[in-house]
């Protein structure tokens, strides 16, 4: 991964008044080189090019600081955080940002660590932890100002794993792909329930790529209800 990116992630972060340091792309590099060597080991990701690095891992996660009041933002949470998207690169830019990493594999979160080591970021807390249990622990429960996930899974579903993380007044961002229509109404009276309300749906372009996806932005308007998250057996099921 070389230089000719540089500007590409510059640009980018411009459009959202966010700057970029040669030290910060040079972490960028690092991370992508860690992930290439621990994927050979154990199953992080299915990108492995560096242009595919780049983009789809790196500049995408980077579109939620299109969203303003990520950047006042002192706590975030990236919930089922894989390797480590979207909260790492967000935490690279954001170095002063209280990020925790809350994933169920504790290989991925070794990968993590080791590269939380590498980079010299510090004030990230690795959790590990299902999310419906983690957001049962009084540390993390309503403690968050912002709550992130990039994972693969139906909007109602995020939403109660990642609400309950959230403080009133905070916001869970979810990164969805282009057509979000549906979940949205499927999952309005969760959300609701939950004490939240979707407050923006904000379309965003992925740079140099014809990428676009979606941030769901929900606002925690009340405390959720303890009975939330439900068991794992039972979050599955409509409510």
């Amino acid at each position: 991964m070389c230089s000719m990116y540089f500007d590409l992630m510059a640009k980018s972060l411009a459009e959202s008044g966010q700057t970029l340091t040669e030290v910060q792309y040079g972490q960028f590099l690092r991370y992508g080189e860690l992930l290439k060597e621990w994927n050979e080991k154990i199953n992080l990701t299915a990108i492995t090019d560096d242009e595919g690095i780049m983009t789809k891992h790196f500049l995408d996660s980077l579109t939620v600081f299109q969203f303003p009041p990520i950047r006042e933002a002192k706590t975030l949470i990236d919930v089922g955080t894989g390797a480590g998207f979207p909260g790492l690169p967000l935490k690279i830019i954001q170095p002063e940002l209280e990020l925790t990493l809350l994933d169920s594999l504790n290989k991925r979160l070794n990968f993590l660590k080791e590269v939380g080591s590498e980079l010299k970021l510090t004030h990230i807390d690795y959790v590990h932890a299902r999310a419906e249990d983690g957001s049962r622990n009084p540390l993390y429960r309503d403690k968050f100002d912002i709550a992130v996930s990039r994972a693969v899974a139906n909007l109602t579903l995020l939403a109660e794993l990642c609400l309950p993380y959230v403080r009133k007044g905070g916001y869970f961002i979810a990164l969805k792909g282009p057509a979000v229509e549906e979940e949205l109404l499927q999952a309005e009276k969760t959300i609701s329930l939950l004490g939240g309300k979707v407050a923006q749906v904000m379309e965003v372009a992925v740079a140099g790529t014809d990428l676009k996806h979606n941030l769901v932005i929900v606002k925690k308007l009340q405390e959720t209800p303890k009975r939330f998250p439900r068991t794992s057996a039972a979050i599955k099921k409509p409510l």
